[in-house]
């Protein structure tokens, strides 16, 4: 997000629907804390050798990325500034549903979209912002993105009932106009899937009168359908450093953004998704718990 009196961005005015006026948008928005439900992290091997896990969740998570395509689902996105009171002095907000269209295309309609007030906090939202929403927070870590990161395993931990493995995840190499996850994720013991995702997005573009800095952020799953992890929340929540430009002094920014994934549902003819020859149709028990009002 860049400083808004360094970096002027003309956006385009999106108009809300009539039907969006039940939708709330107070600006009183207090976000769900999260229930960490996390248990001590244990520097202990792993049952299988740790590359052979990586492979697996890169499957596992090619296979989801193809399944959560077949899915509508609605996406709340809320972008907030926050002032030394604690108070919400600007915000961004968009409702969008992810649907298909006659002939099976994919697309994305807004539903709601208030005017901005971020400018009231002294940011905008950027290109980089916007994709964040959109990929980065869903963070997924296919076999064809795989060869981009480092992944490295640090132990195994329990979020809430869930077994999991943790690795540190970051990028290789930073190419331009691309973006990466730098954090953590906790993978499933069993099903080999991502369950939590913890960093942040990269890079930064910290060049004076023009930066776009990004808050770290956490993304929690659920099984839907009791075969794959879907994004279900996200949470981020930081302090943005930008340095003096053109004159200006530097600043801090307390930005706070709440992401929410509603409603999936299951588009179209039913198809069977095999993985080592075997139907994936055998969910785990447990789920970790959701994070509470």
């Amino acid at each position: 997000m860049p400083v808004t009196r360094w970096l002027v961005i003309l956006l385009a005015a999106v108009c809300a629907l009539p039907a969006a006026a039940q939708i709330n948008d107070a600006d009183t928005f207090t976000p769900m804390p999260l229930d960490s439900g996390f248990g001590r992290l244990e520097n202990l091997p792993p049952a299988i050798p740790a590359a052979q896990i990586i492979q697996k969740l890169a499957a596992k998570e090619t296979l989801y990325k193809q399944a959560r395509s077949q899915y509508t689902y609605r996406r709340t996105a809320r972008v907030q500034t926050i002032n030394d009171d604690g108070k919400v002095s600007g915000q961004w907000y968009e409702v969008d549903d992810v649907t298909f269209v006659p002939g099976g295309g994919r697309v994305t309609k807004v539903v709601y979209a208030p005017p901005s007030t971020l400018e009231n906090g002294g940011i905008m939202m950027s290109e980089s912002d916007f994709y964040d929403i959109e990929h980065g927070y869903p963070f997924v870590l296919t076999t064809a993105a795989l060869p981009e990161y480092n992944v490295v395993y640090v132990g195994r931990q329990r979020i809430d009932q869930i077994e999991c493995y943790a690795f540190d995840v970051s990028p290789k190499v930073i190419e331009k106009g691309k973006r990466y996850l730098d954090g953590r994720i906790w993978v499933d013991a069993k099903d080999f899937q991502i369950v939590v995702t913890d960093g942040r997005m990269v890079p930064d573009d910290l060049k004076k009168g023009q930066q776009d800095l990004h808050a770290p952020f956490m993304t929690w799953r659920q099984q839907i359908d009791g075969q794959y992890w879907f994004p279900v929340y996200t949470a981020g929540n930081g302090i943005l450093h930008f340095t003096g430009g053109n004159g200006y002094m530097g600043e801090d920014v307390h930005v706070r953004d709440i992401v929410t994934y509603t409603d999936y549902k299951r588009f179209g003819s039913t198809s069977t998704i095999l993985y080592n020859g075997q139907v994936l149709n055998q969910p785990s028990q447990a789920q970790p718990a959701q994070p509470k009002h």
